[in-house]
């Protein structure tokens, strides 16, 4: 089955050049199902490509997902079209009464901020505890997973001596483990961040679960059962390129920046580098939606209610 999305949308023409089946408004109302209802909460500065990201995981299931983006009330995108996001973006305030069967919470590039002097943390922070009432599962990344968590569980950030950045060999910690269903025992992952959180201070009465981890780079996923959500602090959503453009930004600033590890062939940033994660990257959200689908209320209102616990 397809993603149904606005077919203005720049991710529209871009799945369907790739094979992803991408559905009409007209062929949706056709079928006899409820599409899974899945939210995007893009905190990224480059929101064509996050959409493009994300709809690419979750539109290559057997089943119909309707898209909905979000962007945080207040804030507004500096390094996006107003246009864009008037044409396709929703402010939390706007979609508040609604209900979702899953919601992806993307990263944003502040993480050596402080939570609490981020512009809208007041605001993510009540979404944050609008997901126990109004979202079935959640599904948060990077810097979005380290806030959930410092939500939730109190669980500290900190700064790293320098950029982790490159694709790192995980490995798989829980096989058992839905989410993990089809995983080999290691995969590569990208992972870019100044920052870490550590497993030594994650709450031991909290019901944590670590499920990906790397020697180097520490926790990569947690499923957080009692909050319903899992966390991803690395990357595996990211294009072939996505690093690539990173570390030529950076050494085009004259900033300081290591070659991403293990990522060009032979370490040699002229190579165009290789993609050894896409794979991984599918069966991860392909396992989440399935998860999403299987245990989701058939109707939306009663996300959220004591069958949903």
């Amino acid at each position: 089955m397809p993603i149904k999305m606005p077919a203005e949308l720049p991710a529209h023409d871009v799945l369907r050049a790739e094979g992803v089946m991408v559905m009409s408004e007209e062929t949706a109302l056709r079928q006899d199902i409820r599409p899974l209802q899945i939210a995007l909460l893009n905190l990224m500065p480059n929101k064509a490509r996050t959409e493009t990201q994300f709809a690419r995981l979750i539109g290559s299931t057997p089943l119909q997902i309707e898209l909905t983006l979000i962007r945080m009330s207040e804030h507004r995108s500096k390094n996006t079209a107003p246009e864009h996001m008037d044409a396709f973006y929703h402010p939390f305030s706007d979609v508040e009464d609604r209900k979702f069967d899953g919601l992806i919470i993307t990263g944003a590039p502040i993480e050596l901020l402080d939570f609490e002097k981020v512009t809208y943390w007041a605001e993510l922070s009540r979404i944050f505890e609008w997901t126990q009432v109004n979202v079935h599962s959640t599904f948060a990344i990077c810097w979005g997973a380290q806030a959930m968590l410092h939500h939730f569980h109190g669980v500290a950030k900190h700064a790293l001596a320098k950029k982790a950045f490159g694709c790192f060999r995980h490995f798989n910690r829980s096989p058992g483990s839905p989410y993990l269903r089809g995983f080999s025992d290691d995969f590569i992952i990208p992972v870019s961040r100044w920052t870490e959180i550590r497993e030594a201070e994650l709450p031991t009465d909290a019901g944590l679960q670590v499920l990906m981890s790397a020697p180097e780079t520490g926790p990569c996923l947690i499923e957080d059962p009692e909050h319903r959500a899992l966390y991803m602090f690395n990357h595996i959503e990211y294009d072939t390129t996505s690093l690539k453009e990173e570390y030529d930004r950076d050494a085009a600033r004259g900033e300081p920046i290591d070659v991403p590890v293990n990522y060009f062939p032979n370490n040699d940033p002229t190579r165009a580098p290789e993609n050894r994660w896409r794979s991984h990257a599918h069966l991860l959200f392909g396992n989440w939606i399935n998860e999403v689908y299987q245990s989701t209320p058939y109707d939306l209102a009663n996300i959220g209610g004591i069958a949903d616990r």
